[in-house]
């Protein structure tokens, strides 16, 4: 009998040890992947940072990461909005300085605007698609948030752009009282169907292979048929498991009794979110100061200038036309 126990000891410890050698394999194993443009290193990332010259700030998180804010300054300051500032959240893939088809638009308008670099995105530190958790990534929103209300701004509305609204969504929740209003576009619960092929078994062995053994490698790459890839290196296609996992953007939810101005709007050319579907997102927003828009001759990514000058009407409408709207407490 204990020789029985033994043998089946053995072969159990052997077939562990199999298994790990193999994920091993797998985990390390090199990927042919689809998208050529491989991205940077933090390190390159704190080189371009420390070169770059243009309007900006840089912030220190509470755990001592190292944030980019790409700034856009209007260039003459309106007295009813001089204690104003808009916050863009980018896209997934994307960082601030696409961001300019908004930035400069809207600071032509007269308000001050900023960027954020996701922690592991563009000119950010942190590595590269990656965050530690999803504590941490709400956190970062919200540092976000305080940090630009601390430069004097004491209306701060946030701008989610596709990912940005989900990130928007999580500061909000967050940092409730330090938000001023939202701008969600291009971003809904559920996306078109059949936007993506499934991904090979032997392909999602090895992604979860690399996430046991090396949870921090970006093993997972982004990519879809018909997809513009940027050769912009601080564009990021490449993401961990444990980043793409870390929230489920279905369940967030804006917090019951906020009622702050939101502004959804959705490209009536998007090819990654239908209207109705946007409007869908829209109803379960709460609050009576809410406003959906359809943004003519949009896309997914390519918001055209009328679009965004349709954003700082609103904006004008809404904050500076008279002391009855809505601040920040």
């Amino acid at each position: 009998m204990k020789k029985i126990i033994k043998g089946i000891l053995y072969t159990l410890f052997f077939l562990v040890v199999a298994v790990v050698l193999f994920g091993l394999v797998l985990a390390y194993l090199p990927t042919q992947w689809k998208v050529k443009n491989m991205g940077i290193t933090p390190k390159e990332a704190a080189v371009l940072r420390q070169s770059y010259t243009g309007p900006h700030n840089v912030f220190t998180t509470t755990d001592g990461e190292t944030l980019f804010l790409r700034r856009w300054n209007p260039d003459t300051i309106d007295p009813a909005k001089k204690d104003m500032a808009v916050l863009i959240f980018h896209g997934f893939t994307a960082y601030s300085g696409p961001y300019s088809m908004a930035g400069v638009p809207i600071s032509k308008g007269g308000y001050t605007v900023f960027g954020l670099d996701y922690r592991g995105h563009g000119l950010s530190g942190g590595n590269r698609g990656d965050s530690p958790g999803k504590d941490r990534w709400i956190a970062d929103l919200g540092e976000a948030v305080k940090y630009v209300k601390g430069l004097g701004f004491k209306r701060v509305v946030v701008l989610g752009h596709s990912l940005g609204v989900a990130s928007a969504i999580c500061a909000a929740d967050t940092v409730p009282n330090d938000i001023a209003g939202l701008i969600l576009l291009s971003g809904a619960y559920e996306g078109r169907k059949g936007l993506t092929k499934p991904v090979p078994f032997f392909q999602q062995a090895k992604i979860l292979a690399s996430s046991i053994f090396r949870p921090s490698y970006p093993a997972v790459e982004y990519y879809r048929e018909g997809m513009t890839v940027s050769k912009d290196t601080l564009w990021n296609y490449r993401y961990t498991l444990r980043f793409l996992t870390m929230m489920d953007v279905k369940k967030l939810r804006l917090p019951k009794n906020m009622n702050i101005p939101v502004l959804v709007g959705v490209g009536d050319k998007d090819e990654l979110f239908a209207i109705d579907k946007v409007k869908d997102f829209y109803n379960l927003i709460p609050g009576n100061k809410k406003e959906f828009f359809i943004m003519k001759n949009a896309t997914h990514a390519k918001i055209p200038l009328e679009s965004w000058e349709e954003i700082v009407a609103w904006l004008n409408k809404t904050y500076a036309s008279g002391p009855a709207n809505a601040t920040a407490k």
